[in-house]
């Protein structure tokens, strides 16, 4: 360590040479005051000009760069929010697309239903809502009309493609279907190009059995299968499927049906009220009402 001596002896002996270079230094400086560039600049300013450059263009770097990291922040930190805002958007418009596609398919459907309906004006048709599904093995659904609409058991229940099903237990204000594709199921069916009769089976899958045809009838696949009406339940030649599987059996052949209705997509169905409207007078009938007609006095 350098005592207090020591020190002021080594300042002592420095003092000339700093006094010289100060000296040095306010010469050149005076000179640079004086002395003037071409275009009556002074030495002094091109030095400090010179000297301040390149600081200056290191700030304004800096600053060039720190100004555009900030607006590129200040820009993501927008554009992250107006994306957040369009996601937004999207859902609620995706939201509204799928229910006004929904209130169009259902509008369709009800659409179809009131058509079929129109075109069986004498028919006794009560539309009802799918509210339900049964549990358990059986294939069975609830609809929201009951007793009080006047459903009862073993009423057809209808879609404007095919059979449904038939009312298995009504109740106060709703009742439960039991449908054709149910293994306790069975439908009164012919083949619409021969009109040879046989039974459609349920067999608790989305497909149908026709039983009872035998091996020398011809039966096509895409062939329709319709109703026969001798069950007492469906009226007649409404739709009941179509044939997609056939084989020869013993002693009958083995056909395999595709629901006309599609059974796995119900919502909306008719339920017949009365079997008696909707089919046109019997041959038996028809004599009795001329009769009446002649007998009846003239106006």
């Amino acid at each position: 360590m350098l005592d207090e001596r020591q020190m002021l002896t080594i300042v002592t002996r420095r003092r000339p040479i700093v006094l010289l270079a100060a000296a040095l230094l306010a010469q050149v400086l005076l000179l640079a005051l004086q002395i003037r560039r071409p275009g009556e600049v002074r030495l002094i300013r091109v030095w400090a000009v010179a000297a301040l450059t390149p600081v200056e263009r290191a700030a304004s770097w800096s600053l060039g760069h720190a100004g555009a990291a900030w607006n590129n922040y200040v820009s993501l930190r927008h554009a992250r929010r107006e994306n957040d805002d369009l996601r937004k958007q999207l859902g609620e418009l995706q939201m509204r697309t799928g229910q006004l596609e929904g209130r169009a398919a259902e509008a369709d459907r009800l659409g179809a239903l009131l058509a079929f309906r129109d075109a069986h004006p004498a028919a006794s048709l009560l539309s009802a809502r799918i509210i339900g599904s049964g549990t358990g093995g059986g294939r069975t659904v609830y609809v929201d009309r009951g007793e009080v609409d006047g459903v009862r058991r073993n009423m057809a229940v209808l879609t404007p493609e095919g059979v449904v099903g038939k009312i298995l237990e009504p109740y106060s204000n709703t009742a439960q279907v039991l449908l054709i594709n149910d293994k306790d199921s069975g439908v009164g069916s012919l083949l619409a190009n021969s009109r040879t009769q046989g039974v459609a089976l349920g067999r608790s899958e989305p497909f149908l059995s026709l039983q009872y045809v035998v091996n020398e009838q011809e039966v096509t696949p895409g062939e329709r299968v319709l109703t026969s009406g001798m069950d007492r339940i469906f009226p007649k030649d409404l739709p009941v499927g179509t044939v997609s599987e056939v084989h020869n059996g013993n002693p009958f052949k083995i056909i395999q049906l595709r629901p006309a209705a599609r059974l796995d997509r119900l919502e909306e169905v008719l339920i017949l009220l009365s079997r008696t409207q909707w089919e046109p007078p019997t041959p038996d009938e028809a004599p009795r009402t001329g009769a009446a007609q002649q007998k009846a006095p003239r106006p």
